[in-house]
C-alpha cells in the first residue's frame, strides 16, 4: 500500500474541528480508535498497553462539554511511547522483571497532552532499553511494518509509527537520543519530530531502575511528536513546549539549503538516495536554492566520533562499555567541550543556510532479524555495513541538540522514504513549517 494512502487520513486537528462541531463526540472518536486498534493491531502489535476503560470514562465525562480555551487537541484519541508513565499502567521497557513497575503518576508530557484534551487510549511498543531500531521485546513482542509485515516499523518509537502510519490513532509521543523519532518516521512514512534537547521535558520518562529518581532530561535525548502530517507535529509541539519558541514562517522560494546525502563515515542505499535526489530536484525546480557541499562542514566523522562516545556513555548512564572500561568525569567533561564546539561549528552552517536536508537513515525499513540490529550489519547497495555507523544520520541533528522534522518525500519498491529537515536550535517551528511546505512541492 502507498505510504501516502496509509497517511491521508483525518489528522487530530482535523478530528478536534469536527469534535468542536459536534460532528463528532469524544466518545465516538474514541470507540473509532479502539475499533481500529482492535481490528488492525491483531497483524501489527502497536499498541501493546491497552487503557480503553478509562479512554471511554474520559470520553464520557468530556460529552456534552465545549472544549476549554487551550485544548486544541479536545476528544482526540492518542497513544504515547510505553517507556512514557502514566498512572495506574506499567512502564517496563521491554524487560519482563520489570513488568510489575505500574507508574503512580503521569509524565509531565502525559500530564500536558490530556491537559490539552487528547485521551490516551494506550502505550506503543519499544525495543528493551529503546535501544534498537527495531521494537520487538519478550513482554509484548514484535511490532511489524505497515507496509511490509515482514519488516521493520524502526525503534525505539516504532510502535508509535506503526499505530500512527496504520491509521489506528492520528498522533503518538515518542522520545529520540539515535533517531528514535525520525527512523520510525522515515520507515512507516509518517511526520516526526526531534525537538530541540531540552524544549519538551522528559520528566516521568525514566528506566525502571531509575523509576523517579532521574532529575533532569539526559544528554543528546530528547521527547517528540509522531504524527500524520506538519500541522498535527506543531500542535503537539505546541502543548508540550517548556520554552516560548519565535516563528520566522520564511516562504520555501527564499531559504537556502544544504542538501548532504554523502557522509564520510557510512554509504547511503539507492533506494534512500534516488528519493532524497529526485526531492532536492523537485525543490530546485520550484526555485529554491540548494547546495550539495559547504566547507563549514568539513569534519562530520569527528563529530560523529563524538556523537557515539556520548551516545555509549549517555544510555549506559557511566556503566562499563563493552570494553570493560569506564568513562571517567574528565572523559565526559571534554566530550561536553566537543559537544559545545560541535554546536558553535552548527552556528555558523546556520549563518549560510537556513536549512540542513539529510536522509534519517541510510536505508529504508529493515527485514525483521533476531537480535539487535545494531550488533549487526545493515545492507546498502549490496554491501554489509556495520549498523552503528547507520546512526551517522542521527548525529547529525542529534549531538548539536538541533532541531530535525521528518516528512514522507517517496516510496522504493513499495517502502516510504523520508527526509529529514535540520534547523538551528530552537527553530523546531520553523523546521516544521519548511518541512511542511516542502511536502506541498513534492505532493500536490
Amino acid at each position: 500500500m502507498s505510504y501516502l494512502k496509509l497517511t491521508e487520513r483525518a489528522g487530530a486537528v482535523e478530528l478536534a474541528a469536527k469534535i468542536r462541531a459536534g460532528a463528532l463526540s469524544p466518545v465516538e472518536a474514541v470507540d473509532h480508535a479502539i475499533a481500529r486498534i482492535e481490528k488492525l493491531d491483531a497483524h501489527i502489535n502497536a499498541v501493546v498497553v491497552c487503557d480503553f476503560d478509562r479512554a471511554r470514562d474520559t470520553a464520557k465525562a468530556m460529552t456534552g462539554t465545549n472544549a476549554g480555551e487551550n485544548q486544541p487537541l479536545f476528544g482526540v484519541p492518542m497513544t504515547i511511547k510505553e517507556s512514557f508513565d502514566i498512572a495506574g499502567l506499567p512502564s517496563c521497557w521491554g524487560h519482563q522483571k520489570f513488568t510489575g513497575n505500574i507508574a503512580k503518576h503521569d509524565a509531565k508530557v502525559v500530564r500536558q497532552i490530556k491537559a490539552a484534551g487528547a485521551i490516551l487510549v494506550g502505550k506503543t511498543n519499544v525495543p528493551p532499553d529503546l535501544a534498537d531500531w527495531q521494537s520487538n521485546n519478550p513482554v509484548y513482542g514484535r511490532t511489524n511494518n505497515p507496509h511490509d509485515h515482514t519488516r521493520s516499523p524502526g525503534g525505539s518509537s516504532g510502535g508509535a509509527a506503526a499505530a500512527v502510519a496504520s491509521g489506528m490513532v492520528a498522533c503518538d509521543y515518542g522520545t529520540d537520543i539515535g533517531g528514535s523519532v525520525r527512523v520510525p518516521a522515515h520507515f512507516c512514512g509518517i511526520w516526526g519530530h526531534k525537538t530541540s534537547w531540552g524544549l519538551v521535558s522528559k520528566q516521568g520518562h525514566d528506566h525502571p531502575l531509575l523509576a523517579e529518581r532521574a532529575a533532569h532530561d539526559g544528554a543528546l535525548s530528547i521527547a517528540g511528536p509522531l504524527a500524520r502530517n506538519a500541522e498535527d507535529l506543531a500542535a503537539l509541539l505546541a502543548v508540550t513546549a517548556n520554552i516560548p519558541l519565535q516563528r520566522r514562517d520564511k516562504p520555501l522560494k527564499d531559504c537556502r539549503m544544504l542538501l548532504l546525502v554523502d557522509h564520510p563515515d557510512c554509504p547511503v542505499d539507492a533506494a534512500v538516495r534516488g528519493p532524497t535526489e529526485a526531492a532536492a530536484q523537485a525543490l530546485e525546480n520550484a526555485g529554491v536554492r540548494i547546495d550539495r557541499h559547504s566547507d563549514r562542514l568539513s569534519n562530520l566523522s569527528a563529530q560523529q566520533s563524538g556523537y557515539m562516545r556520548m551516545l555509549n556513555i549517555a544510555m549506559a548512564r557511566g556503566a562499563p562499555g563493552p570494553d570493560g572500561k569506564r568513562a571517567s568525569a574528565a572523559n565526559w567533561f571534554d566530550l561536553l567541550d566537543e559537544q559545545a564546539r560541535c554546536e558553535m561549528a552548527w552556528e555558523e552552517v546556520f549563518a549560510d543556510y537556513d536549512f540542513v536536508l539529510a536522509p534519517p537513515a541510510p536505508v529504508l525499513a529493515v527485514p525483521h532479524r533476531e537480535g539487535r540490529v545494531f550488533d549487526g550489519t545493515v545492507s546498502v547497495d549490496g554491501a554489509e555495513v556495520s549498523a552503528g555507523k547507520a546512526l551517522a544520520f542521527a548525529g547529525l541533528a542529534s549531538f548539536p541538540n538541533l532541531p530535525s522534522t521528518v516528512l514522507p518525500i517517496g516510496e522504493s519498491s513499495g517502502l516510504p522514504c523520508g527526509l529529514q529537515v535540520i534547523g538551528p536550535r530552537w527553530a523546531d517551528y520553523d523546521c516544521i513549517a519548511a518541512a511542511a511546505q516542502i511536502g506541498q512541492v513534492l505532493h500536490s
